[in-house]
């Protein structure tokens, strides 16, 4: 129907060969853009999520899904709350345990076990941590309740480990995003 309209349009004008070839592959063009954009329509919409997710780092709410981008270190960050507090956490599938820096539990008044303080192997060697249970840890709308986490005495990253992610229903990375299904 497309090529049909362009031919009428340029049967219809007498004019030079390459004006109506230059016509004609307008034409086809702005046909072809709209075609795309018809095709494409319900993931325009994502488009301006993305952008700006990309320019401020803040994670996008697709349906069930929390999409967090990637920072420019190569690590996915998203903030959090701790029985209240706010907490930029580092979500790392390597660490066992959520863990946070002494100062964040004191802030957002962690219980703290004072008998049951262990040591544990982490990527940077052996620490001592205390172990803490969380009145509530919330995530982007995903709440935990009563939630174990070490607290590090003189580590200052707060660290959202695999006993929160396997919580979760799903969880993986595609591309540039880490994806969260609660």
């Amino acid at each position: 129907m497309a090529i049909m309209l362009v031919a009428g349009l340029l049967i219809g004008r007498r004019g030079r060969l390459a004006s109506m070839l230059t016509m004609a592959t307008a034409w086809l063009v702005i046909f072809g853009a709209g075609f795309v954009v018809f095709t494409f329509r319900d993931d325009l919409g994502f488009v301006a999520q993305r952008l700006q997710s990309e320019a401020t780092g803040q994670p996008v709410q697709v349906g069930e899904q929390i999409r967090i981008p990637m920072a420019l270190d190569g690590h996915f960050w998203i903030e959090g709350e701790l029985n209240g507090t706010p907490v930029n956490f580092l979500i790392d599938s390597g660490a066992t345990m959520t863990t946070v820096g002494s100062e964040t539990a004191a802030l957002s008044r962690l219980r703290v076990d004072p008998v049951r303080e262990q040591l544990v192997r982490t990527g940077n060697g052996i620490i001592r941590v205390g172990v803490g249970r969380a009145g509530m840890l919330s995530v982007s709308g995903i709440e935990r309740r009563d939630f174990g986490v070490y607290v590090a005495e003189h580590d200052t990253l707060n660290v959202l480990g695999m006993n929160f992610l396997s919580t979760l229903q799903r969880w993986g990375v595609e591309g540039r995003w880490l994806i969260l299904e609660p």
